[in-house]
């Protein structure tokens, strides 16, 4: 070399970062779209066309929340008589059913521990509507999960976008317990991020949106074409987005449609979800990736959609992956006494902290700007505002470990337990104080 180790390490590290902001770059210039979005959106004042929506609701073990989901559904401002409810008690051993029915919900019990996961109670609740009430009673499908609680305008207000011709929404995303701890607030926080910062401006400039876990609206065309819900890896809803992008659809976003969602308070149930997550997207990556890239390339008029979902599937983790995995094998190489560079230890350790401090510093601007725009819908005190924008890169960090164990460690499809039973007017109290 002409040039020493510890300058390698050096450039290597601001190559590494270099090479990250040029790929999430556009995510910049989206910030600055979304706030145009913001000033200057207006809704629709077009004549209501009222669609029949069934709702579907997979649910397992899910009794003390699910009753609160189906009172804010019928308490929809949206004529009653069309919405349908359906719950599929997948592998329930508690009251979930009995719950459901009680509240008025058309339920299906499904027991199978083989074919475990959201993605096979969605397709088993499908095929029991287009068997027993046939998909061509229904404009649409709304899928949901247990914990959710839905405002009051929510499906008149996914009905307006389903009325501009998208056959796939997404909504916007908050949550029940943001204010608990610094895990519910982290995972809260990149939702309402996810929502406005990249959803927005995707839905501006007329490319796809990506849907994200709960909370969607499907033409029920959709389901008859694809033979109901095919889509059974750990990121389903990963899955069914760049499946259908790849098709040529455009998923459209509803900001005015709010959802509230329960979050993992313990950093247990944190790392299974996440970890279910990452593995999730090392499968997306394993069965679409050469697909996307062909997107990329080659697809007419949604190039760069498939580029905005290999960028959330792919660099991010990869790339910090083997940044560790470089960074790691000089420590070991000066243990050891492969290297006789002095000070290589220091170098590498210093090289590490301003990677850390670049990488924190975007992520607090992040938190900032979302925190700030979206300050009067989060139901949290004030000062737990200003404190969770500090703790949200530290979250993030933890993705870390999680996708690292991911790439090796078997995963396997396990429910987080949720508790916060609240009603919609609960929460709306908690917005306005």
């Amino acid at each position: 070399m002409n040039f020493p180790i510890t300058t390698f390490i050096e450039r290597f590290n601001f190559i590494m970062f270099l090479l990250f902001a040029l790929m999430y770059f556009y995510q910049m210039i989206y910030m600055f779209i979304a706030f145009k979005a913001k000033r200057t959106f207006k809704r629709m004042n077009k004549k209501i066309k009222y669609n029949k929506i069934g709702v579907i609701i997979a649910a397992r073990n899910e009794e003390v929340v699910i009753g609160q989901l189906i009172n804010s559904i019928n308490a929809q401002n949206y004529p009653n008589e069309l919405i349908d409810i359906f719950v599929v008690a997948d592998n329930c051993t508690d009251q979930t059913a009995m719950v459901a029915k009680r509240e008025g919900a058309i339920v299906k019990e499904r027991f199978n521990t083989e074919l475990v996961g959201k993605g096979f109670a969605l397709d088993f609740m499908l095929k029991f509507i287009e068997k027993e009430y046939s998909y061509r009673n229904y404009d649409g499908f709304l899928v949901l999960d247990a914990d959710n609680l839905l405002d009051k305008n929510y499906i008149a207000e996914m009905n307006r976008t389903f009325n501009e011709g998208y056959r796939v929404i997404t909504s916007y995303r908050n949550s029940k317990n943001y204010d608990q701890n610094w895990i519910s607030a982290g995972y809260g926080l990149w939702f309402l991020h996810e929502a406005e910062y990249l959803n927005l401006p995707r839905m501006t400039l007329k490319n796809s949106c990506a849907i994200s876990g709960t909370g969607f609206l499907v033409k029920a065309d959709v389901f008859r074409e694809n033979g109901g819900w095919i889509h059974h890896l750990l990121t389903e809803d990963i899955e069914f987005s760049v499946s259908q992008i790849l098709k040529g659809e455009k998923i459209g976003y509803c900001r005015n449609a709010v959802l509230y969602d329960e979050q993992p308070i313990t950093f247990k149930q944190s790392w299974h979800q996440r970890l279910r997550w990452a593995k999730g997207f090392y499968q997306v990556i394993s069965n679409y990736g050469k697909r996307l890239m062909g997107g990329i390339l080659f697809k007419k008029g949604n190039r760069f959609s498939c580029y905005d979902m290999a960028m959330t599937l792919m660099p991010a983790m990869l790339i910090t992956c083997f940044s560790i995995a470089v960074n790691s094998s000089f420590y070991v190489a000066a243990i050891f006494g492969f290297i006789d560079e002095k000070n290589i230890i220091l170098v590498t350790t210093m090289s590490i902290i301003k990677s850390f401090v670049w990488y924190y510093s975007i992520l607090f601007i992040v938190g900032v700007i979302t925190t700030i725009t979206e300050w009067n819908r989060i139901h949290s005190s004030g000062w737990k505002k200003i404190m969770y924008t500090f703790t949200f890169p530290i979250f993030m960090f933890t993705y870390i470990p999680i996708a690292i164990v991911a790439l090796f460690k078997k995963v396997e499809w396990k429910p987080i337990p949720h508790t916060v039973a609240k009603s919609i007017d609960e929460i709306l109290e908690n917005v306005k104080n």
